[in-house]
């Protein structure tokens, strides 16, 4: 029955794309819808933990195969298990308190990254092109006993039997999912955290950090943080710049062009060799939002996926991860479907699974925040703060996607034989 259903799903990011190759490997027709008018990437570095690489393998190997030929480790030899070294952002990076990089990471960890036009390329390359329409930007979406009619901006109206939002964290079905039930939980909440993104020239940052550059590392700093590592193969050198304010953020627009002066005084106090590598930054702030709290993932025939389900800061770098597991999930129901009335039956057996664990990543990575900028109650010496770190991930990395996979399917069969009875 999977193989007869309309399947819409909207959004081309790393959600949507998973999605797809997802389906394809299950031969279940599609269509994607794409707002944009080519395949684009937002954002710079992407990192992938163990567990985003398990659910990748799981649903294509040749994907997880391709992903080896455009990721970064650690250039350092014998530094592939750890994930970043922990330092001072403060001038001298630490020399007078006697610090040195302290390395947090597991045995279960691959120290990995890469260039997000890069993953996304490879992503594309693993799906049906015809199967995607551009320039589709949703206007309305509405759904009755007979499916769901989705209407985009151009005035095109599409019905489906359900439909998938991967359309990011303002995307418009999250308001189809949440909007009558839960009003006030259908935007996004502001951190209280900006960025600004840099990708240096491996050779330029070399010449800059010297032997703290080329490897995975975060620097600690009173409100701010900095979170550098290797991307395109360890040619180029990817920070991001995390600054910590009181203010809400109150323009319409989520990015704010500043001039260099101010973008440098945002960091003062800050050695200056890393904000040297700010020269390769755009002067403008990306707001960090995210959704805190999320109460239902679907709405009968509707349902989230990444980023419009559960946006998150970057802190823990686990985004782009659970955007993969959700599709391998999804996709793994979509497979089990025999009748379109079981479609809310897989919604829900997914939601069950998925938003528990994508919701404390939200969480706990907004939490990570506040120790990398040093504004934590709980943890307030670098010795302490290393010690978590090395625990706090274990969670995250070794969570056994396959045993989702088994209960999604053990729970799907039991809400179809409940409803025969």
């Amino acid at each position: 029955m999977s193989k007869s259903l309309d399947i819409v799903i909207v959004g081309a990011g790393i959600g949507g794309l998973t999605l797809a190759i997802g389906l394809e490997h299950r031969n279940i027709p599609y269509t994607l819808y794409e707002a944009a008018t080519q395949f684009s990437a937002i954002g710079a570095g992407v990192g992938l933990g163990p567990n985003a690489l398990r659910a990748m393998a799981i649903m294509d190997p040749v994907l997880r195969e391709m992903y080896n030929g455009i990721s970064s480790g650690n250039l350092t030899p014998n530094k592939e298990h750890v994930a970043m070294d922990v330092m001072y952002a403060e001038e001298g990076l630490g020399e007078k308190h006697g610090w040195q990089p302290a390395p947090f990471g597991a045995e279960c960890y691959e120290r990995t990254s890469a260039h997000r036009k890069d993953l996304l390329d490879i992503m594309t390359s693993r799906i049906n092109r015809e199967r995607v329409r551009f320039g589709k930007r949703v206007d309305s979406v509405r759904q009755d006993e007979n499916g769901v009619t989705i209407t985009f901006k151009d005035g095109e109206t599409v019905q489906a039997d359900l439909l998938i939002g991967a359309d990011g964290i303002r995307g418009p079905t999250r308001q189809a999912v949440l909007g009558e039930q839960y009003p006030d939980k259908v935007s996004a909440t502001y951190s209280g955290k900006y960025v600004y993104r840099s990708i240096a020239p491996m050779k330029e940052a070399l010449d800059i950090l010297g032997q703290h550059a080329g490897d995975a590392r975060t620097f600690l700093g009173p409100g701010v943080n900095f979170i550098t590592y290797p991307i395109s193969r360890g040619t180029e050198y990817n920070m991001v710049a995390i600054k910590v304010t009181d203010e809400p953020w109150s323009l319409p627009q989520w990015t704010q062009e500043v001039t260099r002066e101010e973008m440098a005084a945002d960091f003062e106090g800050v050695d200056r060799r890393i904000v040297k590598l700010l020269d390769w930054a755009q002067p403008l702030r990306w707001a960090l939002w995210h959704h805190y709290d999320t109460p239902t993932y679907y709405n009968d025939r509707i349902c989230l996926l990444g980023d419009s389900a559960h946006a998150t800061t970057p802190h823990q770098a686990s985004g782009a991860g659970q955007c993969i597991e959700d599709a391998l999930v999804m996709s793994h129901l979509l497979g089990l479907i025999q009748h379109r009335k079981h479609v809310p039956y897989a919604f829900k057996v997914y939601d069950a699974l998925r938003r528990p664990r994508a919701q404390k990543v939200v969480q706990t990575s907004q939490e990570l925040g506040k120790i990398y900028t040093l504004t934590s109650p709980e943890l307030t010496d670098m010795d302490s703060i290393v010690e978590n770190l090395n625990h706090r991930f274990l969670w995250i990395w070794e969570h056994d996607i396959e045993g989702d996979l088994k209960t999604a399917t053990e729970q799907f069969k039991a809400l179809v034989e409940e409803a025969r009875l």
